[in-house]
């Protein structure tokens, strides 16, 4: 049994369960970034510190090449086409549950575990786990399906008091360690300056109703909802007459004009959508099935980590593309972000994954008819 260690306190219960239930455990941390201000060199520490603990072998894995590549390229690749990326995606996909999972099968080990917060349903879908405000479901949806037989999520039916309790009853050392915010297997980063050393900055203007009301430094550094960010300038005049800018609502980003490098800026209530494409789909069930679910109020989608779900009204597929109208106007809606299909055949709480994609454009709520 090959159980991913983080250093955080969830992997750690995770291998500890294990190891409680008679699994031969190894435990593998995984080195995937290692810039200045990571703290890949203590997290290394504390998951070796658990693994003494709890007397497992230890294994370093180092994918740091595959994942600037597949990741890190990507989450600057994205920003750059003016899209919201979402890296933990990826990483789950590519390299957790990709390059580590494939490494497991190497080494002849019959399962890998991991500390995320989901379950496996018995019939064989990823489904969301008793914790409703930890679930991590949405960020594992792109894990391939035939690999479930051969994992395992010990925290499924836990809540996280009840691992920090596990955690702190057992003596671990990182029973109190806070949990990471940040980027997966990145820590936390100061997105602004990333992109700025990666991407650099790019000036161009902001508009509103098609006046120019002010510049911005790159439209990477904005996304869809953001307010402010970028610089009003109360002294811009349109052929036609001054603005009176310092009477201005408040501004969110509604979309990006990429071909003119403009900010699109608007009301709150213009960031609202409840139309949207999903592009690149992978679907889980067959088509047939998944209208079903939309004919018996089924089926849900949720486009954001931990975000509600929301009843799909209209859906319509086509190859890889899903056109799809939901019941409850969103904010914020982002393309370059997930959208995760979730059906709820039975109680609320225990929907499973049945397929997803990227959010591509997405429609108004004035435009709806």
């Amino acid at each position: 049994m090959a159980v991913g260690i983080s250093g955080g306190v969830d992997s750690a219960v995770a291998a500890a369960l294990l190891v409680a239930e008679g699994y031969e455990v190894t435990g593998v941390f995984i080195e995937a970034y290692n810039e200045p201000g990571c703290r890949t060199d203590q997290d290394r520490q504390d998951a070796l510190q658990v693994a003494m603990r709890l007397g497992v072998r230890f294994q370093t894995l180092d994918v740091r090449k595959q994942y600037r590549e597949k990741v890190v390229q990507y989450f600057i690749d994205e920003y750059k086409a003016g899209r919201t990326p979402n890296p933990d995606i990826v990483c789950n996909a590519e390299i957790k549950f990709g390059l580590f999972y494939d490494w497991t099968r190497g080494k002849e080990f019959d399962y890998l575990a991991t500390g995320h917060y989901a379950r496996i349903s018995p019939e064989g879908y990823l489904q969301r786990p008793r914790d409703l405000g930890k679930d991590q479901s949405y960020f594992l949806w792109r894990v391939n399906p035939r690999k479930l037989d051969n994992l395992l999520f010990p925290l499924g039916e836990m809540t996280k008091q009840e691992v920090r309790a596990k955690a702190k009853e057992l003596g671990l050392p990182n029973a109190d360690k806070p949990d990471s915010m940040g980027v997966c297997m990145m820590g936390e980063l100061n997105l602004k300056e990333f992109l700025r050393g990666k991407l650099g900055v790019e000036p161009g203007e902001v508009v509103w109703k098609g006046r120019v009301v002010g510049k911005h430094l790159g439209l990477w550094f904005s996304t869809i909802g953001q307010r402010g960010g970028w610089e009003i300038n109360s002294k811009i005049k349109t052929q036609k007459s001054k603005l009176d800018l310092a009477n201005l609502p408040g501004l969110y980003v509604i979309g990006k004009n990429m071909r003119k490098n403009q900010l699109i800026v608007g009301t709150r209530e213009e960031a609202y959508s409840t139309a949207f494409k999903i592009m690149n789909v992978e679907l889980r069930m067959k088509k047939e099935l998944i209208k079903d679910l939309v004919k018996k109020n089924q089926l849900y989608v949720r486009v954001r980590n931990l975000g509600e779900l929301y009843l799909v009204e209209e859906l319509g597929i086509r190859k890889e593309e899903i056109g799809i109208r939901i019941q409850k106007s969103v904010f914020a809606i982002a393309e370059g972000q997930s959208a995760v299909l979730y059906a709820r055949t039975g109680k609320e709480g225990e929907e499973v994954i049945v397929g997803g994609g990227m959010i591509g454009s997405c429609k108004n709520e004035k435009n709806r008819s």
